[in-house]
């Protein structure tokens, strides 16, 4: 199938395997697709496979097109699968550049995995919490056993191959108060490239959501990354790369953010599952935020559909009037609106649940960054951009 239509910058992961995993994370908020896809759901068929890659090539307006592949647990679907996109890539590739970025649980990564991500120059997102008893308290194996070393031993593979990575840590009810531990931890096993995730899980109620035992406090992930941030600044900048301190120290410079968290609009950063089916983002994979299929139309005409630009646009027309006063509005943007679940009084608009956290965040950090942002323009350097992987 070819498509001719207008192309547009944007973003596509891919979740091939859904919902399936090896492990059973208890804070995992895709497990519950199961529920709405079917036990039985089925991993990308090789059809589908074909018709995602050449039509994000196509779609695409840029010369670099970058391919996400998330799950669930991809590492599921075999090495064969990966070998036959990296194939597809190559066929449709028309003369753009093809980067791969590729998130796992590590659990079945083997010298065989790790030789084909080096070949073929694939980023590898990596989840790992960090301190052991934090990692197991949550990352179980589906046979119950803790999954930490595992985890560590693919993490030395990847260094023994030179595989580039990065860690993606979740900051929890377990570590939201180990800011410290959890980042020295990690740069004892070698990571350089880090990223850390706030849960925020909840289910609905009739009055108000009721927030899972497993999150973090409100305040809670703003406590988490000023006390790494301390650590990071005395002696770390420049060396060790963390993608909230990246995208706020680019912010602070004037660039608009990298993450689209902190970015006045969202809309641009979808996902396809397994079926090809397209959904607005990947926390929002549900059926009301279906907005097509890409293996019966062009992704351009998904991305500027009028459904899909409303969703990009919700998040700016939807502030709470705490957000429209804040101080801090230019660098949050109010955040995730998966996030804005507390109740206001009088609005039909909810506040965000981690306000807090951002605004001890931007208000600890901001001396710290107005030196880095010093000495930067001193050198006439841009802040150094890396590579991540989306989280899940």
């Amino acid at each position: 199938m070819s498509f001719f239509a207008p192309k547009a910058y944007f973003h596509l992961m891919a979740k091939p395997s859904s919902f399936h995993c090896n492990i059973q994370c208890e804070y995992c908020f895709y497990l519950e697709k199961e529920q709405q896809f079917g036990k039985k759901a089925s991993f990308m068929s090789q059809e589908t496979l074909k018709s995602y890659i050449k039509n994000y090539i196509e779609s695409h307006a840029g010369e670099r097109v970058e391919f996400a592949w998330q799950g669930g647990e991809p590492t599921l679907l075999g090495l064969d699968f990966f070998q036959s996109a990296v194939a597809l890539q190559q066929q449709f590739a028309n003369g753009k550049t093809i980067t791969n970025a590729f998130q796992t649980n590590g659990i079945a990564l083997n010298r065989q995995w790790v030789s084909f991500f080096k070949r073929h120059n694939f980023l590898i997102g990596l989840s790992i919490d960090g301190l052991s008893a934090v990692h197991n308290r949550y990352r179980i194996a589906s046979n119950g056993n803790p999954t930490f070393d595992k985890v560590v031993a693919a993490l030395e593979l990847l260094k023994s191959y030179q595989v580039e990575f990065n860690t993606l840590t979740v900051v929890n009810d377990q570590n939201w108060n180990k800011g410290k531990e959890t980042y020295l931890a990690l740069k004892t096993l070698g990571s350089t490239f880090m990223q850390f995730i706030p849960i925020v899980e909840y289910q609905k109620t009739a009055s108000q959501p009721a927030i899972m035992p497993f999150s973090t406090p409100p305040e809670g992930y703003g406590r988490f990354l000023v006390d790494v941030f301390q650590q990071w600044h005395q002696q770390d900048v420049g060396q060790v790369f963390v993608l909230e301190f990246e995208n706020l120290l680019g912010q602070r410079l004037g660039y608009p953010s990298s993450s689209c968290i902190h970015q006045q609009t969202c809309g641009k950063s979808l996902v396809v599952e397994a079926n090809g089916e397209v959904y607005s983002c990947d926390h929002y994979v549900y059926p009301q935020y279906r907005v097509g299929n890409l293996t019966q139309q062009p992704l351009t005409d998904i991305v500027l559909s009028q459904q899909q630009r409303q969703f990009g646009l919700n998040k700016q027309q939807g502030l709470s009037q705490i957000c429209r006063q804040c101080e801090y509005l230019t660098l949050c943007h109010g955040g995730c609106p998966k996030h804005r679940i507390v109740p206001q009084p009088s609005e039909s608009a909810g506040h965000n649940y981690l306000c807090a956290s951002y605004r001890y965040f931007f208000q600890e950090t901001a001396l710290g960054m107005q030196q880095i942002c010093q000495q930067i323009r001193a050198n006439a350097n841009p802040p150094q951009g890396t590579q991540h992987v989306n989280p899940k």
